[in-house]
């Protein structure tokens, strides 16, 4: 398959992105990129690093982005191999356009409440099924956000892993791939609302309450504790995106 040419697509070259943990910034580059660029099905995309450097992002950032696109359908994430374009520039045009009307009202609130409904069923069958294999794996990931402090990347990559963690216990395949892709779609949220202060050590805590529960394997626990931790976090991610609607009017700079 033909490779990506250097970062020049029509138009002129990347440039960085001012705010890096901005999620949907770096798509909507990289989707600027791809519908300027005329490029094939089936273009492998240039590394991680490289793609990395020239939006002036962390790898991290960058993983949230291609997955978001990849839920669109736009690029296929391959392990081992890379990342390829799926579709041509006139489906991704069309794309684009689905990719902003996702983070916006009322879409966004559709999948948060959706969101809501399945990460407490997936609670209540974690609590259900876990071995203490399961425990252990899930407690390495409630650590994992206790260590990261006030650093927001390294919370969001526990906090993202304790809830992956949960969804594969649960044992639901189905329910597993549908949690991934709202998850990737909302993610410039997350990372938005855990930047406010104050926000990490609540979360944290609701966490550990519902940890707590699924190693008591108490599904009615886990259920409950799971209802609280995203009565909360609804709470806080609808006023987040209240706030950036309000305040982005018609901007056209304003990418997310």
């Amino acid at each position: 398959m033909a490779e990506l040419a250097p970062m020049t697509p029509v138009g002129g070259a990347l440039t960085p992105v001012e705010r890096s943990s901005v999620v949907s910034v770096v798509a909507q580059r990289l989707l600027d990129h791809l519908t300027g660029g005329n490029f094939a099905p089936g273009t492998r995309l240039p590394p991680e690093r490289q793609l990395a450097e020239a939006l002036g992002v962390g790898r991290s950032t960058l993983r949230e982005a291609m997955a978001a696109l990849g839920v669109l359908g736009l690029v296929d994430v391959r392990p081992g191999s890379g990342s390829y374009l799926t579709a041509d520039s006139s489906e991704l045009l069309s794309r684009a356009i689905e990719w902003s009307l996702t983070l916006r009202q009322p879409r966004t609130r559709d999948l948060i409440e959706l969101r809501e409904f399945l990460e407490v069923m997936t609670a209540q069958l974690a609590a259900a099924r876990a071995d203490d294999d399961d425990i252990g794996a899930l407690e390495r990931h409630v650590e994992a956000m206790r260590q990261a402090g006030d650093d927001v990347d390294a919370f969001v990559a526990a906090d993202l892993a304790f809830h992956f963690e949960a969804a594969r216990i649960a044992g639901n395949t189905v329910l597993q791939d549908i949690l991934s892709s709202i998850r990737s779609l909302l993610q410039v949220w997350f990372d938005r609302t855990l930047r406010v202060p104050g926000t990490i050590g609540a979360t944290l805590a609701e966490h550990e309450a519902v940890f707590d529960a699924i190693r008591a394997r108490s599904p009615e626990a886990a259920q409950r504790r799971m209802q609280e931790l995203m009565d909360a976090a609804d709470v806080r991610l609808t006023a987040t995106v209240g706030s950036v609607d309000e305040s982005s009017g018609p901007d056209p700079d304003d990418s997310d």
